[in-house]
């Protein structure tokens, strides 16, 4: 079944997000499984090949893939594609949503930097801000609530950034922009107004904001003691990890 290689594809690649599905209805949980094992697989294409071109080949063959799905092709190419055509229909899924993270996936292809605070934003939340925006939808979030998820999706995908940084510099990447000022307090800025504005997201999405479960221990860190982000030392202990979660999914809240 395409749900359960979805499944096995998120648990293995992108344990954060598989956990923090666990929190929605089964028929919800299948939906953020295929979403989530796109986006790993459309997140791996700017890595398969050290060649740039056919790095963006492979970016650009997700993208006519999906959009065989919206012309109502039955697409097999790959496992996901049959769980996520369903989805897709099943939910209504903006193709934009693809297309912008297909696209930010395309910086990933280089190793430059940001050329400065506007397109490392624009980066964030097309990349992290389409795949909570198509989970939200997933679960029921309706357009009033699109804004709130927007902002909770920027402080999470920084905070994802922030502890992925060690890892790309080590592939000879820079991924911050070179002016970095008040970059943590704007994260943590957006996540306070996601929060003040809770009550717009239906309970039943909000396993999608619980994506961002590890956002707030990055980003105090990274606000106390920067210098832990280049040093790779924003990982939290696995039982300080666990009993964050345990809370966050009993309390709901995101």
């Amino acid at each position: 079944m395409s749900f359960d290689a979805c499944a096995r594809l998120v648990k293995a690649g992108d344990p954060d997000r598989y956990l923090s599905a666990q929190a929605a209805a089964p028929a919800g949980r299948r939906a953020l499984m295929a979403i989530y094992a796109v986006n790993l697989e459309i997140a791996r294409a700017p890595w398969a090949s050290a060649e740039p071109l056919l790095a963006q080949m492979r970016l650009r063959w997700w993208g006519d893939e999906i959009g065989k799905i919206y012309k109502g092709a039955v697409v097999e190419s790959h496992e996901t594609l049959p769980a996520l055509r369903e989805v897709i229909f099943d939910h209504n899924l903006p193709r934009g949503l693809f297309e912008a993270l297909i696209e930010a996936r395309m910086v990933d292809v280089y190793a430059d930097p940001p050329e400065n605070r506007a397109a490392f934003d624009a980066y964030i939340e097309a990349s992290s801000g389409s795949v909570m925006a198509l989970a939200a939808r997933a679960l029921g979030a309706p357009p009033a609530a699109m804004p709130v998820v927007a902002d909770f999706a920027y402080g999470a995908g920084v905070a994802n950034l922030l502890r992925a940084v060690p890892a790309l510099e080590a592939r000879g990447h820079a991924p911050l922009p070179e002016q970095v000022d008040g970059l943590v307090e704007v994260a943590i800025a957006r996540l306070r107004a996601a929060r003040e504005r809770r009550r717009a997201l239906p309970r039943s999405a909000a396993p999608a904001l619980l994506a961002g479960w590890r956002a707030d221990a990055t980003l105090l860190e990274a606000r106390k003691r920067p210098q832990s982000i280049a040093a790779g030392l924003l990982e939290e202990s696995p039982a300080r990890k666990m009993a964050v979660w345990r809370w966050r999914r009993m309390s709901g809240r995101w």
